[in-house]
């Protein structure tokens, strides 16, 4: 797949109000929503990955794997042993407990699950758990594992049926995500159902992309990034306005 400089791009506006949030700046309390961008960006560059090499027959999970393996571990683990010393230093026993289980859920992408069950994302507490961040990333593994293999099966099967059941798809974990908002707000937040829409839907956009080809409209891209910007700062205009 060809270098896509419009998505690095939009990863930058993407990561920036996250970092303007965690570091507690006032105006950015919606920067988070920069997750929500990168979990469709991975979803679109994931399909257009694999819908290519089905096309042409070079599709091989084992391949897949191994290169989400060498581009995600190496900088996971760099990151998890320069968590260790600090940890040992600054952390009470109790804390380097839970440490523990972070790094062990951590390792087998299963991070979203262990902070579903102990910890409030919006809590005080919570910043102090240096490996919260790696809920996202537990997220687009647990995809990443099951994806290929549906879409695999789909492509063999029929064709013509894989963008409905992708719609039908992202429409369930929509009415999973809105309920669990409502009902259990934690497991909506953390957990892969109530997040698979937003993975589906730059599913579906590469889908878009790969039937009718690339749109190229300047208008159509700054009113794209006029919403995003909008909705990653409206909680700045609500406070400047109270």
């Amino acid at each position: 797949m060809k270098y896509r400089p419009e998505i690095d791009g939009l990863r930058a506006v993407a990561v920036v109000p996250v970092i303007l949030f965690h570091a507690g700046i006032s105006g950015f309390d919606g920067g988070f929503l920069g997750v929500d961008v990168f979990f469709v960006i991975s979803g679109f560059l994931i399909t257009a990955i694999i819908m290519a090499e089905l096309e042409t027959g070079r599709f091989s999970l084992a391949r897949f794997y191994e290169r989400r393996a060498r581009r995600i571990l190496p900088a996971l683990t760099v990151m998890m042993l320069v968590c260790l010393p600090f940890a040992w230093m600054w952390m009470l026993p109790s804390e380097l407990v839970r440490f523990g289980r972070s790094l062990a859920a951590t390792a087998v992408f299963l991070s979203n699950v262990l902070y579903w069950r102990q910890t409030n994302y919006f809590s005080p507490d919570a910043e102090l758990n240096p490996l919260l961040h790696t809920w996202s990333l537990s997220v687009e593994e647990q995809f990443y594992i099951l994806f290929p293999l549906i879409l695999m099966l789909m492509w063999s099967r029929s064709r013509r049926w894989v963008v409905p059941l992708l719609v039908l798809g992202a429409v369930a974990s929509v009415a999973v995500a809105e309920w669990g908002g409502r009902n259990a707000p934690a497991a909506a937040f953390f957990l892969a159902p109530s997040r698979a829409f937003e993975l589906l839907l730059g599913s579906l956009a590469a889908f878009f992309v790969h039937r009718f080809g690339e749109m190229r409209s300047g208008a159509a891209g700054a009113v794209g990034l006029a919403v995003l910007l909008n909705r990653l700062t409206a909680h700045f205009w609500r406070d400047s306005s109270s």
